[in-house]
């Protein structure tokens, strides 16, 4: 296993993007995985271009890749629709990135990772329900209960297995078009969340002073939660 080094799916943009540099900027090798070609000239940088629900795709990838001492999930996907205009086809693109994708990639890599690992998934302050948001809703939820029988499963070998989960956050998924139906709500603190805020709480998830925080959500909401 190769020091501090993390994998960040969804590396390309967004969250994803202001975790790799976060890390980056702390000394972490990241080895970045998108759809889109990631150029970068930091010398602990390396990306990977490939679709991450794409099952046979991601695993020929993996094989190749050393273990990480931590996995962020940390691509995603929006997708909002009221009952009666459900798209199946969706449901099924919104489990393979959220929920496969996360699976596929701890199966892989946490039974070869050493005391001190981390698996960090980025998962949503509505996992508990918002009108509009069923499809999208139901694999934030199936995120919490795979996470947290992983954290029980790894937690006597020293691997944590944690959700950052924030709310409204400025990125481009923010516009989505597969979200005209369920706009984003300014949160109370009057902005939206910044993906370098993001980016902060997992860099301490990745730390050794939160090596006994497991199984946990923890929801970045702006005050959103609070009504």
């Amino acid at each position: 296993m190769i020091a501090r080094m993390a994998l960040v799916t969804g590396a390309s943009s967004g969250i994803g993007q202001a975790i790799a540099d976060r890390l980056l900027s702390a000394g972490w090798h990241v080895v970045g995985l998108g759809r889109s070609a990631i150029n970068r000239a930091e010398s602990g940088w390396q990306s990977h271009q490939v679709d991450i629900s794409d099952s046979a795709a991601l695993q020929a990838l993996l094989v190749k890749l050393p273990v990480p001492q931590a996995v962020v999930h940390a691509a995603g996907m929006m997708q909002a629709a009221p009952l009666g205009e459900l798209d199946g086809e969706a449901s099924a693109r919104l489990w393979r990135l959220h929920v496969a994708a996360a699976e596929q990639l701890a199966n892989h890599f946490a039974p070869q990772m050493q005391t001190g690992g981390r698996i960090v998934l980025l998962g949503s302050r509505t996992s508990g329900g918002a009108a509009g948001r069923s499809q999208y809703v139901a694999t934030k939820s199936a995120m919490i209960g795979m996470v947290r029988s992983w954290a029980a499963e790894l937690a006597p070998r020293g691997i944590t297995a944690n959700i950052v989960a924030p709310g409204a956050t400025e990125t481009p998924m923010l516009q989505q078009p597969g979200r005209a139906s369920s706009p984003p709500r300014l949160p109370p603190i009057g902005r939206y969340i910044q993906p370098e805020e993001v980016a902060g709480l997992v860099d301490f998830l990745l730390s050794p002073a939160a090596a006994a925080i497991t199984g946990q959500q923890l929801v970045m909401c702006g005050g959103a939660s609070l009504s």
